[in-house]
């Protein structure tokens, strides 16, 4: 299993080696990959039809409980079906569709790495490796949609995608960590058994608003919807790939693998329908507002999302059926048709559809494709899209909340998806001849193979329902944490969603004869969506930008004094405040000091005061000379004679030193008012309080036995020296005095170099010797 999901990662790496040599075919030895992964994910369908499931496990971070562990059930093995056997597809469509283009290698690594990163998700059963791959979904897909980074609008709307996907991700995370506390494991098969546990806990509100938040924004759920449809600018490749099995369904999969464990209330049971279904009528809405065949296909994927959300949340049995049925049946049409659509794209030179005509004479296999997955978009029977309508329907009807408000905006959207069937498949085949930039031309059979293949599955599975319903079964069995048998069929007799879908297809067919006047009426409304969450969006990132740009210019204002003030006074508040409001014990304040120690005190404050009031150089440097001689002084009278020795030697080297430097340079100046250094000093004088308060606090606190007693019985045996402080230096953190001696040998580099190529007007030696 490990196998299988790194192999892309893999493939991906040897793409630049690769690519040279298999050259404009790349795309067809790639796809073998997911190919035979395809069929190696196959081979479990017997044992998860059969009501069992695959786990395996890898040690990865034991002390954090962080496994590479994976779990194949009915949900994880659909999703790993689709995105690698649909993979397998893009990978040969985009062999032609990029066929001359030089980026086509990047493509190829990135599109690989994608592929893995979703396979790592969807059979993760550890929640932190979930996230890591639910992120590298993100990042990925970032590079797809910006695979044109020359295009503006192409990094524009990448970014956007990658803003509003990682900033969910990161309250999904939140939510991870909750739920892993709550359950006590962050094994994903244990969570799910552990769900009136959870369901109990007085976090299972919040972490489920936060696992939401992050499920919504990967999905395109309504208010975060308006990232999806913009994320057209990449490749159609691409498109296809995201919109039919892998990344917009990503939050969905979550909801779904997670409903045995957050499930079953009433929070779940309305918010997740509620916005499903404002969601579905949505995306609905504005793909019968579009002209462009991609926007139109991209706005009713939003509404097959916010459809499988609403079914995920209404909980019943039919409900969790309907969703196996309506995700497989989605994700087999919209492949197709995006397929197709790039064909349109690629061979008119024109993504509008009000520019395309009459173009069934020129690719008659194009529009015989197109039309076979229109039809199961829009639900027209035999087509398996027919059944999962159906389901869903039936699902609606029954949910146990908001039945009254999910009925009409289903059967609102059921009307608009006709409209849109229609789009993509008569309005650019049928009618008049149109002129298009290009003049089209049947498509070469590697992008033709794709919606072959997805369109005949999409009729057999409707034909003999039979063939999936194990499959969809043992999805339902995973959303209902408990085995659930399906029957599916075409016919149910009639009954009302059967008549609400009539009614549907033929409000919709009528609607379609007259989409101009349709699109014209909707115009009236679009200050609604200009005036919408992406304008909301772009206000927040402008507010983001201001806040930076004002941090910007009052925290990284370049001085230094005031780094180091907005340091300390942050240490000081956020210590001060802990210990002030924290600590419940006494200042150890009984201390012994001999008259003669207070005078040696006395004088080193006194130095430190003259150095930082006196206005000459030489006074600073001598004052600085008597800190730390008496310094050196105290580690004489405190019985460390060899420390004492040492502090005299680097004070007198830093002194001389100091004197030779302050002849080259110039006068002092004042770089502070009175006022500043006044505040200066106070700030600096709370800091020397806390730090005292502190000492105070901790010289009698002892959480351990200390370690001076093992240097000074091993500094003989171990080190063969009996001056303990030279041993700790050079042999117990030898490593650490090393680094110490660069540090000072770099500083004595940069001394030297600043003393002799000082900025004086004159040319340095290395000048001289060039102009010579």
């Amino acid at each position: 299993m490990l196998a299988a999901v790194l192999s892309g990662f893999v493939l991906a790496a040897l793409v630049p080696w690769l690519q040279p040599t298999l050259g404009r075919r790349a795309g067809w030895a790639f796809a073998a990959l997911p190919a035979v992964l395809t069929l190696y994910f196959a081979t479990f369908l017997p044992q998860i039809v059969g009501g069992e499931a695959v786990w395996m496990e890898y040690t990865w971070v034991p002390g954090l409980d962080v496994n590479l562990s994976f779990y194949v059930d009915g949900l994880s093995l659909l999703f790993a079906l689709l995105i690698s056997g649909i993979g397998t597809f893009v990978l040969l469509y985009a062999s032609d569709y990029l066929d001359g283009d030089e980026r086509q290698p990047r493509f190829y690594v990135h599109i690989l790495a994608f592929m893995a990163s979703m396979l790592g998700l969807v059979l993760s059963d550890n929640l932190i490796t979930l996230f890591i791959f639910w992120e590298l979904t993100s990042i990925t897909s970032y590079m797809l949609i910006g695979y044109d980074n020359e295009d503006a609008k192409a990094r524009r709307y990448a970014l956007q995608g990658l803003l509003v996907t990682v900033g969910g991700g990161l309250a999904l995370l939140a939510g991870f960590i909750m739920l892993g506390i709550v359950g006590d494991t962050y094994t994903i098969s244990e969570l799910l058994e552990q769900g009136d546990v959870i369901r109990e806990h007085e976090w299972y509100v919040p972490l489920t608003l936060l696992i939401l938040l992050g499920a919504f924004t990967k999905s395109a759920q309504v208010p975060f919807h308006f990232w999806l449809p913009r994320a057209m600018a990449a490749p159609t490749p691409v498109s296809a790939y995201l919109h039919s099995a892998t990344m917009v369904k990503a939050g969905v999969f979550l909801l779904a693998k997670l409903h045995p464990a957050l499930g079953d209330t009433t929070l779940w049971m309305t918010l997740l329908p509620l916005v499903g279904a404002i969601t579905m009528f949505t995306g609905a809405y504005f793909a019968v507002r579009s002209t462009g065949i991609k926007g139109v296909l991209a706005n009713s994927t939003v509404m097959a999302l916010g459809t499988l959300t609403m079914l995920a949340g209404i909980g019943t049995e039919g409900a969790m059926i309907a969703f196996g049925a309506f995700l497989l049946a989605h994700s087999l049409y919209k492949g197709a048709l995006f397929l197709v659509a790039g064909a349109l794209d690629h061979e008119t030179g024109t993504k509008d559809v009000l520019k395309m005509g009459g173009l069934r004479h020129a690719m008659p296999k194009t529009a015989v494709l197109a039309a076979i997955s229109a039809l199961s978009l829009a639900g027209i029977p035999p087509l398996f899209g027919f059944l999962g309508k159906e389901l869903m329907l039936e699902s609606v009807l029954e949910a146990p909340y908001l039945s009254a408000v999910l009925a009409p905006l289903a059967l609102g959207t059921a009307v608009l998806v006709v409209i849109v069937a229609g789009i993509v498949a008569i309005r650019p085949f049928f009618g008049e001849r149109t002129e298009t930039p290009k003049e089209p031309h049947e498509a070469p059979p590697g992008m033709l193979a794709g919606p072959a293949v997805l369109g005949v599955l999409s009729l057999l599975f409707g034909l003999f329902p039979f063939i999936p319903e194990g499959l969809i079964g043992a999805v339902a069995s995973s959303l209902a944490g408990e085995q659930i048998s399906v029957s599916l069929s075409l016919w149910h007799g009639v009954n009302l969603p059967l008549i609400m879908s009539l009614f549907a297809i033929a409000a919709g067919a009528f609607l379609f004869t007259r989409w101009d006047q349709v699109r014209e009426a909707m115009a009236r409304y679009d200050w609604l969506y200009e005036r919408g969450p992406e304008a909301g969006y772009f206000r927040t990132l402008d507010a983001l930008v201001w806040s930076a740009d004002w941090q910007t210019r009052v925290l990284q204002n370049g001085y230094l004094r005031h780094y180091i003030t907005t340091t300390v006074l942050t240490t000081v508040l956020v210590v001060g405040y802990t210990l002030a409001t924290r600590y419940d014990g006494g200042f150890s304040a009984a201390l012994d000091v001999y008259f003669y120690e207070w005078i040696v005190v006395g004088v080193l404050v006194a130095s430190v005061l003259f150095a930082c009031v006196t206005n000459s150089r030489l006074g600073a440097v001598a004052s600085l000379g008597v800190m730390g001689f008496t310094v050196a002084l105290i580690f004489i009278l405190f019985s460390a004679p060899d420390l004492g020795t040492t502090q005299i030697l680097v004070e007198t080297l830093t002194v001389i030193l100091l004197v030779l430097v302050l002849f080259r340079l110039p006068g002092f100046m004042n770089f502070s008012t009175p006022q500043q250094r006044v505040r200066d000093g106070v700030v600096a004088a709370v800091m020397g309080v806390l730090v005292t308060s502190l000492l105070l606090v901790t010289i009698d606190v002892q959480f351990a036995e200390p370690i001076s007693a093992y240097h000074l019985d091993e500094s003989v045996p171990l080190a063969h020296g009996r001056n303990v402080v030279n041993v700790v230096l050079v042999d117990y953190r030898a490593l650490d005095t090393l680094g110490e001696i660069f540090v000072v040998a770099l500083a004595a580099i940069g001394v030297y170099a600043m003393v002799k190529y000082r900025v004086t007007g004159e040319s340095g030696p290395a000048e001289k010797e060039d102009k010579q």
